[in-house]
């Protein structure tokens, strides 16, 4: 039980630790827990297009069963936002989703989302960890019943309700980059009124030998097919779909600059702050001061998102990563529903155009990030190790303030920032810089991994 960790957004291993056994006791932590808080109803258990996914769902679902619960399974692989909207529309206990999301094909994973359709906080995490145990069944008389159902439509007909716009004329490349978004976004799209072409729409569980993780360097064709004209926008999925990135005819969009073109596209009917992660956009900021309103900054991790949104009644919230989701729907990042509202932004003005007013407006801004390699036994070792050891000044320029919510983020005297801050998925540490220049920020990028290469590999 000791290998089972919930991080930043669930539980992720290698197939040879994250075994049936372990998701067996996973499935029963979580049905103690519900009946010890006494919350009742039905559970949805979803999960990816991963070869090892659906087994792993049976197994939830037998567990979750012999509990006495009813569980509902989608008709197949299914994107998680979905799995987070029948939550709230079906009035659910929670739900459990298998999936890795972005990982390579090695890896799987499992979440719980509780009964707002909101990601686990950590007293929830902690209390399912604390209740990790071999399954008890009830007796067989006792035990609920395995419904299949549709959790595809009334997401889609939630997302068009809420995001109101014809995109008749606009012709979309969609990528689903062989994961769980395919049939689905793209089907969303089409109902809308958008001419799209599909890539990598079948299933292929090694994901074409590629992580489903729609970064620039992964998503040449998709690139190729907007630039070169066939047509107007690209958008492509994560392996379960509850992230986007998006393509314009000028190329790949920073997921920064998306996030930035949106909030200020929602704001010319709307009003609301934003929330953001640390390791998102200052932008935002901007945006949201020259229409006198507020910008929420909280630790990485979209639980904190959707925590601060929820107190906030924020308009919009996301992160850098391409995490997003908007007020009136549920808590939970949603890389469908932003496909849809990114692609009805851009039936009224190009994104590339929007982009480039608000730079024009409020100054350049560019950012970029690195990975180090970092056991997770070192990352805590390394962190407390950088607190002694921050510089007073980066590249001639003076340090404002230390944000040390997450990591140390290192705010500059010109605007720019340093973040170094643990990865809650991977064995790594994550390095981020933004900053007026993209020399400007590889240089803040360099003298982060000088910051903390001398901590590595010291006890």
């Amino acid at each position: 039980m000791e290998a089972i960790e919930f991080g930043t957004d669930g539980w992720r291993a290698t197939l040879d630790v994250f075994t049936a056994e372990r998701v067996r006791a996973v499935g029963q932590a979580v049905a103690t827990y519900l009946d010890d808080e006494g919350i009742d109803g039905a559970v949805a258990i979803g999960y990816d297009a991963r070869e090892t996914s659906p087994g792993f769902a049976k197994e939830l679902a037998r567990v979750v069963c012999a509990n006495g619960r009813d569980v509902l399974l989608p008709e197949r692989d299914c994107p998680t936002p979905l799995v987070a909207w029948a939550i709230q529309d079906r009035d659910l206990a929670g739900a459990l989703v298998v999936t890795a999301s972005h990982n390579p094909p090695d890896y799987n994973g499992v979440k719980f989302i509780p009964s707002d359709g909101a990601p686990a906080l950590p007293a929830v995490t902690d209390a399912i960890e604390a209740r990790l145990a071999e399954p008890s069944p009830r007796p067989e008389a006792e035990w609920g019943r395995v419904h299949e159902v549709d959790f595809v439509t009334p997401h889609a007909d939630h997302a068009l309700e809420l995001v109101d716009g014809s995109l008749d004329g606009l012709t979309v490349a969609y990528d689903a980059m062989h994961g769980s978004g395919r049939g689905v976004t793209d089907a969303l799209l089409e109902r809308a009124g958008a001419d799209v072409r599909r890539l990598r729409c079948d299933r292929d569980p090694d994901f074409g030998g590629v992580p489903p993780e729609p970064s620039e360097a992964h998503l040449t064709e998709l690139i190729e097919t907007v630039e070169s004209g066939p047509a107007d926008l690209g958008i492509a999925n994560d392996g379960d779909a509850d992230r986007l990135a998006v393509v314009t005819p000028e190329g790949f969009l920073d997921e920064n600059l998306f996030f930035a073109a949106i909030y200020d596209y929602l704001l010319e009917e709307a009003s609301g702050p934003a929330v953001r992660t640390v390791s998102t956009t200052y932008l935002i900021d901007r945006i949201a001061d020259a229409h006198g309103e507020q910008t929420i900054e909280v630790p990485v991790g979209f639980k904190w998102v959707a925590g601060a949104m929820a107190e906030h009644n924020a308009l919009i919230g996301g992160e850098e990563s391409g995490g997003f989701t908007i007020r009136g729907h549920v808590r939970e990042k949603d890389g469908v529903l932003m496909a849809l509202l990114a692609a009805t932004a851009a039936a009224e003005q190009p994104l590339e155009d929007r982009v480039r007013g608000l730079l024009e407006r409020f100054g350049e801004v560019h950012q970029d990030k690195v990975s180090v390699a970092c056991a997770d036994d070192r990352k805590s070792v390394v962190v407390d190790g950088l607190s002694d050891t921050l510089p007073t000044e980066i590249g001639g320029v003076g340090v404002e303030s230390v944000n040390d919510a997450d990591g140390f983020k290192i705010l500059l005297d010109d605007g720019s920032w340093l973040l170094v801050r643990p990865s809650g998925t991977e064995p790594k540490l994550r390095i981020y810089a933004e900053g007026s220049t993209p020399a400007r920020v590889s240089a803040l990028l360099s003298a982060g991994e000088t910051l903390v290469e001398p901590h590595l590999d010291v006890d």
